[in-house]
């Protein structure tokens, strides 16, 4: 039973982090938007803004129609002519016009009168005017006045506008309030792409088995280039679970991606790859990091990589690193590391170190000890598990333990193993064995096992067995046995074949354990396989498991080879396995081989196996050379 550590194999951690709201949308930037403008006549060969303009102003002037001067300052409103578009809009909103109020305010909010812009939206919002409202509402917000802000925007949002459905929202979900769902959803069904994405987000996070956002944030990896805190693209592919919920999440993320969304994109891509739809996982992929996502640089490069094209996966993780993607600088360092190129490797590390991804420090660690740095190791282990890398802490107390310094490796284990890492947790518990605290040990090996930990499970199983609790013992035997433990699976199968009332498919299941282990190279298991077989007469699967064992070491093997041969009539090849096997301390095979010599008349020869057997018992065997041997005496003295 040995400590376990961590070797250094590149896991994909490509990591997803909810944006702020607005952050994508041109049209949420501006605090106060203006009424939208009919479309411009564009059927003659002028400038359609220009003739759209002089209509503007014909009209106003021919009719004096408030209408007319409000349309010919929102015109100039949009061209950036403020003096010209006041005039007007003041003209009309004497007259009573609710756009026209909305639109000097839109005017005097950017000419910095925030406190007039409010009062003209409050008049148009009053009025009934949607955009006014959403204008009056993030005008609270933006002064910490949420209740009024919240009255507004509900004005607005409940009018139908799609801008104060989203304002709403992202209110509500800043204050935790489930109703936020619903605002989103009206506005991204009017088409506002950052609310589909919110949406999907929220739907997302709710899919069976989906890991949140941040939830990763402690949970680090025991391999090279392991996720320093935020949600990884591994990690949401692999929760990527089916159910209504996935369904609609992926509908809004499509809707959001197809208008432009890079964040939407690169969920998207992450749903399919999970899927297993790599294909298109990689144009969606590929889609936003051509606009700038680098975590969707970064997923693409791994995809390429999966696809065994490192080429061009190190031209994006390159693109991303270069963008500050610390996951990127990573897993080029691991791409060098792997060429055998240590320095190239230390290079993207540092980097990703620099772009503040713990991760560079834990594997620059795992650089320096590959080299034999140890020093060097340490330091970069203590830098990543100072910053709360468990993982780090876990091969830092290794590190520690392996130097001598049992007393500075346990606190490291320890922190490791209360932060998740479940190496750390079975390492504790050889800790305490070593020490022949037994209670302590087997608290930690719990630990470590309910974690899925195989030879937690295994050390727990043999605890149970030696208390005599069989029934839980077994328990914790299968869960190791499952996870690949072939000493599990042996003793499983022991415990199955023990049992005095096994029915038939008890017995199938205790040779297909036996055949796991022995498949995996567990003598014992094949010894034992072996005997069940020639039990149902099949003497060629039975020599071949024996021979496996014999010459893997078992003794047992060789002698058990050695009388399935001796039936066989091959008594010459039987002795050469007898002497294997007796040579290696087996009393029974020494007794074989001084009754064969005994047969040929070699007397001194079969004294010296009788002596053999007599020393290396078991007392029945023991007895009867003795008795072999006293007569072989009396033959020679004769």
């Amino acid at each position: 039973m040995g400590l376990m550590g961590d070797r250094a194999r590149l896991v994909e951690t490509r990591r997803l982090v909810a944006p702020r709201a607005g952050s994508e949308d041109e049209q949420d930037a501006s605090p106060c938007p203006a009424e939208p403008m009919p479309a411009a006549d564009t059927s003659c060969a002028a400038d359609p803004a220009d003739l759209e303009l002089e209509t503007a102003r014909r009209r106003a002037m021919e009719t004096g129609d408030p209408a007319a001067f409000s349309r010919l300052g929102a015109l100039l409103l949009r061209r950036g002519d403020l003096d010209g578009a006041e005039r007007h809009l003041r003209a009309a909103t004497a007259e009573g016009d609710r756009s026209a109020a909305n639109n000097l305010g839109v005017l005097l909010h950017q000419r910095g009168y925030a406190d007039e812009a409010a009062a003209w939206w409050r008049v148009a919002a009053v009025a009934g005017s949607a955009a006014a409202a959403h204008a009056l509402g993030r005008y609270h917000r933006e002064r910490g006045d949420e209740p009024a802000a919240e009255y507004w925007l509900r004005q607005s949002a409940e009018s139908g506008h799609a801008l104060g459905a989203y304002a709403l929202a992202d209110l509500l979900e800043h204050r935790s309030d489930v109703g936020a769902e619903r605002w989103f959803r009206s506005a991204a069904e009017r088409g506002h792409r950052e609310a589909a994405y919110r949406l999907a987000r929220i739907l997302d996070g709710r899919s069976p088995g989906k890991v949140p956002a941040n939830g990763l944030a402690a949970s680090l990896g025991p391999q090279r280039n392991v996720a320093g805190g935020d949600t990884s693209v591994r990690d949401l592919r692999a929760a990527a679970a089916g159910g209504r919920e996935a369904a609609e999440a992926e509908q809004w993320y499509r809707q959001a991606a197809a208008r432009g969304h890079r964040r939407a994109a690169l969920h998207l891509g992450t749903l399919l790859e999970g899927r297993g739809e790599t294909e298109e996982a990689a144009h969606w992929y590929l889609t936003s990091a051509k606009d700038g996502e680098s975590r969707a640089a970064c997923a693409l490069g791994f995809l390429l990589r999966d696809a065994g094209d490192t080429e061009s996966a190190a031209v994006w993780w390159r693109r991303a690193a270069q963008d500050g993607d610390g996951n990127a600088a990573n897993a080029l360092g691991a791409m060098h590391a792997d060429r055998g190129e240590p320095q190239q490797a230390e290079r993207w590390y540092r980097a990703a170190l620099e772009a503040g991804d713990v991760n560079g420090a834990y594997n620059l660690a795992l650089l320096c000890a590959e080299q034999g740095r140890t020093a060097q190791a340490e330091q970069w282990y203590r830098r990543a598990a100072y910053a709360g890398h468990r993982e780090a802490a876990n091969a830092l107390a290794i590190l520690l333990l392996q130097g001598g310094d049992a007393a500075g490796a346990e606190p490291w284990f320890s922190k490791a193993a209360e932060a998740g890492s479940v190496d750390a947790a079975f390492n504790l518990g050889i800790l305490y064995t070593q020490r022949q605290d037994e209670r302590t040990a087997l608290k930690w090996y719990e630990r470590a096992a309910a974690a899925g930990h195989t030879d937690a499970a295994l050390q727990v199983a043999l605890v149970l067995q030696r208390e005599g609790e069989d029934a839980e013992a077994e328990r914790h035997l299968r869960v190791a046995a499952e996870g690949g433990s072939a000493e599990a699976a042996f003793r499983l199968a022991s415990v199955l074949e023990r049992d005095p009332h096994r029915d038939e498919a008890a017995e199938t299941e205790c040779e297909r354990w036996y055949r796991k282990a022995a498949e995996d190279g567990h003598r014992r298991a094949q010894v034992r396989l072996g005997m069940l077989v020639a039990e149902r007469g099949d003497v060629v699967e039975a020599a071949r498991w024996y021979r496996e064992a014999a010459e893997a070491g078992s003794r047992n093997g060789a002698f058990n080879l050695g009388l399935l041969l001796a039936r066989e009539g091959s008594e010459p090849e039987a002795a050469m396995w007898w002497a294997r096997a007796a040579e290696a301390g087996h009393g029974r095979a020494a007794l074989r081989l001084a009754l064969l010599a005994a047969r040929r008349g070699d007397l001194a020869e079969g004294q010296r196996w009788c002596a053999q057997a007599v020393e290396y018992g078991p007392a029945e065997v023991a007895e009867r050379a003795a008795r072999l041997r006293d007569a072989l005496q009396q033959e020679l003295s004769a």
